[in-house]
């Protein structure tokens, strides 16, 4: 085969430093332009940006001539710096494979979070999406 092709849609999560509410609603829709723009510079596909004030979610699709850990470091850090002196991320992040049968649903996911977080806190739909994925964790290191 001449090609390489690649089909990697992934749900990636990360928090605020601490868990700290520091996303307003107010500063949300140019937080999550300023990432896709991040993306973008990176040739990173974006399917869905959206969260809450102390977490973000992101459905894209990273290039093969792109290491995740990389992406990762540009988005948060690139993001950290954008919104400010006081504002940070937490260091980890979980990423999570979405099948392109789901690729809808998990969008839907990412869009309906206030929905979906006055049911859930985020610790316990961190830890549901790890066991979810068959994810192993120890859950005294899961949060930092």
């Amino acid at each position: 085969m001449s090609h390489s092709y690649l089909h990697n849609p992934v749900h990636v999560v990360f928090s605020t430093k601490e868990r700290r509410k520091l996303i307003s609603n107010e500063s949300r829709s140019h937080l999550w332009a300023y990432l896709a723009g991040v993306c973008k510079k990176q040739k990173i596909f974006v399917h869905e940006i959206g969260g809450m004030e102390d977490h973000l979610h992101v459905l894209i699709q990273i290039p093969l001539t792109l290491a995740y850990s990389d992406a990762m470091q540009e988005i948060k850090s690139s993001s950290s710096r954008w919104m400010g002196r006081n504002f940070s991320w937490q260091r980890g992040f979980g990423i999570f494979g979405v099948s392109a049968s789901n690729v809808d649903a998990v969008m839907r996911y990412i869009r309906t979070q206030e929905v979906h977080h006055r049911k859930m806190t985020f610790e316990q739909e961190f830890i549901a999406l790890l066991k979810k994925h068959g994810v192993h964790y120890d859950p005294r290191y899961v949060f930092g």
